[in-house]
């Protein structure tokens, strides 16, 4: 007798249920929506996207691995809520920083830090970009020294300087923007599962040219995922 469903196990989810629920995942479509879509509750359709965000990390973080050159623009962000009372603006109170590297014309990496010290960064970006690479950042003073092995260039918002032909970081900004805005819609992502959310835009930012379900439908073909639903 053949199984339900070939892409997961402990599942009483059928093949062709989950080949939706996997198709709106990749449309990014949550799991309310998702829910009315295919007539499943929203707690089942909670737990297998959760199932399905362990993989893409799992994949994230494979294939960031690789390293970086040529280019690439160096920055940090910070999640959390909108606005805390006392503190605003870099390191601001309750808000978790990510520092981020973005190859021109490529992919993006990122990664939580405890804060954004030279002493945190300087291992990341020596571990994922290559030396002599073209390195760009903006003027924080942290930045100062931090790529001593790159050719390094700066932009200085402080002084209302955001571009000065190929001296910017409007990559791994837009980057930031897209990333908060898609987050938004979630209504606020505990702490304990944010890693999982950035990694995943992360990973949807990556291959965003590429067809994501069929990626997906591939290594759960081979990998089936474990959903106890």
């Amino acid at each position: 007798m053949k199984p339900r469903n070939k892409y997961s196990s402990h599942s009483h989810i059928t093949e062709a249920k989950f080949r939706q629920i996997l198709q709106e995942f990749c449309r990014d479509s949550t799991a309310s929506e998702t829910s009315d879509r295919v007539s499943i509750s929203q707690l089942t359709i909670n737990s297998i996207y959760m199932a399905i965000r362990k993989r893409v990390y799992i994949i994230a973080i494979k294939e960031g691995h690789s390293k970086f050159s040529s280019e690439v623009e160096i920055d940090e962000s910070y999640f959390g809520a909108r606005r805390v009372r006392g503190k605003r603006g870099r390191g601001a109170r309750g808000k978790v920083p990510v520092f981020g590297i973005l190859k021109r014309n490529g992919k993006v990496y990122t990664n939580i830090v405890k804060n954004c010290s030279r002493a945190q960064l300087l291992p990341i970006l020596k571990g994922k970009v290559l030396d002599g690479t073209t390195v760009y950042s903006d003027g924080w003073r942290p930045y100062d020294g931090l790529v001593y092995n790159y050719d390094h260039y700066r932009v200085y918002h402080s002084k209302n300087e955001f571009a000065r032909g190929k001296n910017h970081i409007n990559g791994i900004e837009s980057f930031w923007s897209w990333s908060k805005r898609r987050l938004h819609k979630f209504n606020g992502i505990h702490k304990k599962y944010f890693y999982l959310h950035l990694k995943e835009c992360e990973w949807r930012f990556n291959h965003r040219q590429d067809d994501m379900y069929e990626i997906l439908l591939k290594e759960f073909r081979d990998n089936p995922l474990l959903i106890s639903v």
